[in-house]
């Protein structure tokens, strides 16, 4: 099996919900037009960090959603992105998995990024996500995540094919997010589809350079600092014979560590 996937990055505007979705929209429309079977978005896409009427932006997500579903069957795509779910008080940074038509699976980011206050206006999630989709097991990790390597390899241990991670990842932390990324591929011997944020967004700076990697760690398609679409064939029997040639997963010694 193969997979044609694509990361949408773009630059978040601040609390504008409607330019945004009008954004994604169309491209959503355009990357399926190429074939696309698989379309990550950025963190936060819909709303960015828009901290002083998050909760009340939060309220939107459930009729975005909706319209993801819509459009996710009439492009047969699955469509990754995460959004702000409403929590009480505070809300989820919220991954939403919408596989043609259906929710495949939701995900709520573990790890906050307490340098930039996410701890005060998020609240974490529990658990980690495998979802199962028309077009394979897909893991997914948010952003911040990507520096925890235990989550990565809890996915690949379940059976991910592929792990997504929406980001806002800013300047000036590029190498560390390139290097992170393909740690976590070779390591894991498997795809990793991620889609950065681009151009400034309220007081941060992000540099897109959305990647996608493949098992041995080659990057097959990298973003540079503008708005673009990236896209890459996924054969997934590369990724079996890779793991045949080098057996890391049959080599662990989990009873020691």
């Amino acid at each position: 099996m193969s997979i044609n996937a694509t990361a949408i990055q773009f630059t978040v505007t601040q609390g504008d919900v409607d330019a945004n979705l009008e954004y994604v929209r169309a491209a959503l429309r355009r990357v399926a037009g190429q074939g696309a079977q698989l379309a990550v978005l950025p963190e936060m896409w819909s709303t960015g960090f828009a901290y002083r009427n998050l909760n009340e932006l939060a309220g939107r997500t459930a009729g975005i959603l909706e319209e993801l579903l819509q459009l996710s069957r009439e492009l047969a795509l699955v469509i990754v992105g995460s959004m702000p779910e409403p929590h009480g008080e505070k809300v989820f940074n919220t991954v939403y998995v919408v596989d043609n038509g259906r929710l495949a699976g939701t995900y709520r980011k573990l790890h906050l990024f307490s340098l930039l206050g996410e701890d005060k206006a998020f609240d974490s999630g529990d658990s980690w996500l495998l979802a199962e989709t028309s077009i394979g097991k897909l893991g997914v990790i948010i952003c911040y995540d990507l520096r925890f390597p235990e989550l990565s390899r809890r996915l690949a241990l379940e059976g991910a094919a592929v792990i997504c991670v929406p980001a806002q990842w800013p300047k000036p932390r590029q190498e560390h997010w390139r290097t992170l990324l393909r740690a976590r591929a070779i390591e894991n011997q498997l795809f990793v589809v991620a889609c950065n944020a681009c151009g400034p967004i309220g007081k941060l700076d992000f540099f897109g350079m959305s990647m996608i990697i493949d098992p041995k760690g080659e990057v097959l398609a990298e973003g540079d600092e503008s708005e673009i679409e990236i896209s890459a064939h996924l054969d997934m029997q590369l990724m079996a014979d890779w793991r045949a040639q080098i057996p890391c997963f049959n080599d662990r010694r989990p009873e020691v560590y």
